[in-house]
């Protein structure tokens, strides 16, 4: 029977040849992963499902912990709940925790570290855990209950998605990255246009899409109400794969006349980098618009599961250079993991964003959430790479967020008002 990608990885797990939409399959997991905001409710319910059975954990190699929300710890609640979290760490014989200075925000983490490979079936107590999806695995996010009992018995349900493929043609324009296809995809569809379905993308503008770009892509599924976010495994997947895969990787492709719930394709050749606008990911327009707008900023957010990696920093770097910050905001930087900061210390991007006056933090989704590293006061306004950007979400709920990728926070945190970069670059070229 023709199958999807998604299908075949879910029908792999569960011991079956094929799987139907709204079946429900009872599936061996590869990875469950926790952070120090859910790991501790996890723990509890681990520890409820062990209780007197003499059972350990399903598998010392197979759960990760990442205490990258709170952490560096910013008070003794946050500390506490890390410390949790390194005890059992330590009682259970854990292979993947990591301590601050080695660990980085978990989306980002996990796929450099190659912990999650091709054909995977991971399950994260965090909603963006579908960001693996980038390299051809089924991964989703789930509650704290759920992965507690994983962690005991390294399986967990699932009602099997129906799946709506887009396609995505032409060739991207430059300054278009991931985020800009995926925040104009929730815009077509909505915050609820895929609800408990596989995302899966491609076409010729996701074959010739970096590996960094596809990862911010599946991170943002769930901003549709997707389960899932995938990208068939190619050239690119392999050689991003290859040299750093912890486990035998598993390449699984939809068949050519597998079932889809709907298809949507997008010419992306004219695409302008996108703004989503304050209170939903879905309230996606057009840079043109936005920059005649003149939106004025108090702060500027490059970081997060979403746009952490060394592209989008890259990317950033390249507007700022020769450029100084607007002195009335603030432009925070935030490297997805300790291996992106150093990257971007070698190829002399940190001097950079130093030189322009931006402030650059140790791995951590810090403000994204509003956690730390950035809380947003009462009438502030932020221009943030991050996922969402609901009331409250990055401080008080009178503040304001406006969602873009990295080449847009870059040039806005140039000129104070959300504007696109050939405002900035352009500039530079006639000043020179």
């Amino acid at each position: 029977m023709s199958q999807t990608i998604t299908e075949k990885i879910l029908a792999a797990h569960c011991g079956k040849s094929a799987v139907f939409p709204g079946e429900y399959v009872l599936c061996q997991v590869d990875i469950v992963l926790a952070n120090d905001i859910t790991a501790p409710i996890a723990i509890e319910s681990f520890e409820k499902v062990v209780e007197n059975s003499g059972i350990d954990v399903f598998d010392q190699d197979k759960i990760v912990l990442t205490p990258d929300h709170f952490t560096p710890n910013k008070d003794v609640k946050s500390a506490q709940q890390a410390q949790l979290m390194r005890t059992f760490a330590k009682n259970h014989k854990i292979k993947h925790y990591y301590e601050v200075g080695r660990v980085g925000i978990e989306h980002c983490f996990l796929p450099e570290q190659g912990i999650v490979v091709p054909g995977d079936l991971i399950i994260g107590a965090d909603s963006h855990t579908d960001t693996y999806g980038a390299i051809g695995a089924f991964s989703t996010g789930v509650g704290s209950s759920d992965a507690g009992v994983a962690m005991a018995l390294g399986k967990a349900w699932f009602k099997v998605p129906e799946t709506m493929k887009f396609n995505f043609t032409g060739t991207l324009p430059e300054y278009v990255s991931g985020k800009d296809l995926i925040l104009y995809t929730i815009g077509q569809i909505t915050v609820d246009g895929a609800n408990y379905c596989a995302m899966e993308f491609s076409g010729e503008a996701i074959r010739n899409l970096s590996m960094d770009s596809r990862l911010t892509m599946c991170n943002m599924a769930i901003e549709a109400g997707a389960k899932n976010g995938i990208v068939e495994p190619d050239d690119i997947t392999r050689v991003y794969v290859e040299n750093r895969a912890q486990r035998l990787p598993i390449y699984y492709a939809s068949d050519p006349d597998a079932t889809y719930k709907s298809e949507f394709t997008y010419d992306v050749s004219q695409l302008e980098p996108q703004v989503a606008y304050p209170h939903l990911p879905e309230n996606a327009r057009p840079i043109s618009e936005a920059e005649g707008e003149h939106i004025e900023v108090d702060q500027v957010v490059l970081g997060s599961c979403t746009n952490g990696r060394i592209e989008d920093l890259t990317m950033a770097a390249k507007i700022l250079r020769g450029h100084k910050v607007n002195p009335r905001l603030r432009c925070i930087i935030i490297p997805g993991t300790p291996g992106v900061y150093l990257e971007a210390i070698q190829q002399g991007l940190i001097e950079i964003f130093i030189d322009a006056g931006a402030v650059v933090s140790t791995p951590t989704c810090g403000p994204c959430l509003g956690g730390h590293m950035g809380i947003l006061a009462k009438g502030e306004v932020a221009l943030s790479t991050t996922n969402r950007n609901f009331v409250g979400r990055m401080g008080h709920v009178e503040s304001k967020i406006y969602l873009a990728g990295p080449a847009v926070a870059a040039a806005t945190a140039v000129r104070g008002y959300i504007c696109g970069p050939k405002t900035v670059l352009d500039s530079k070229e006639e000043s020179g």
